[in-house]
């Protein structure tokens, strides 16, 4: 038992030390601020203030990395989700996404919203004003309660 122990112990300390030498991309693609969210959907304040608040950090090209994304091993846990948040959505390239495509993420971020999926826990554990209020989702899934077409213009 305390073998093992050892051992794990050993290889986290590896870890942590390889990822000091092989750090993570923390870096912002360019943005064109004519293909963003807000330029292209025109969303209201309320649902742009949730957005920027609660999903900017990992579901655009503005994120604001914070101190831990600079210390292995939580470096690459953080440049992970930022990755693959940006995979799913990215609302600095919201014009990408043709009409249907847009209709749909918008109906998926109210889905996450709803069922308290999104933001991630673990955001919402270091990021506390991340967490979703009853109004922040309505605000969400405004947009798409009401029809897509005004939040998908093009």
């Amino acid at each position: 038992m305390r073998t093992t122990i050892r051992i794990i112990l050993i290889a986290i300390l590896l870890l942590i030390l390889l990822g000091r030498f092989v750090p993570p991309d923390l870096s912002n693609p360019p943005i064109n601020p004519a293909a963003t969210f807000e330029a292209v959907a025109k969303p209201n304040p309320a649902a742009a203030a949730v957005l920027l608040r609660a999903c900017y950090d990992c579901h655009s090209n503005r994120t604001v990395w914070p101190w831990y994304s600079r210390v292995a091993p939580a470096s690459w846990l953080v440049a992970g989700d930022v990755k693959e948040g940006r995979a799913h959505l990215n609302l600095s390239e919201w014009a990408n996404y043709g009409s249907e495509m847009a209709a749909e993420k918008l109906r998926g971020v109210c889905n996450e919203a709803k069922s308290g999926a999104m933001p991630l826990w673990q955001y919402r554990l270091i990021h506390p004003q991340a967490r979703l209020s009853a109004d922040d989702v309505n605000a969400l899934c405004a947009p798409t309660a009401a029809g897509t077409a005004a939040a998908v213009r093009r």
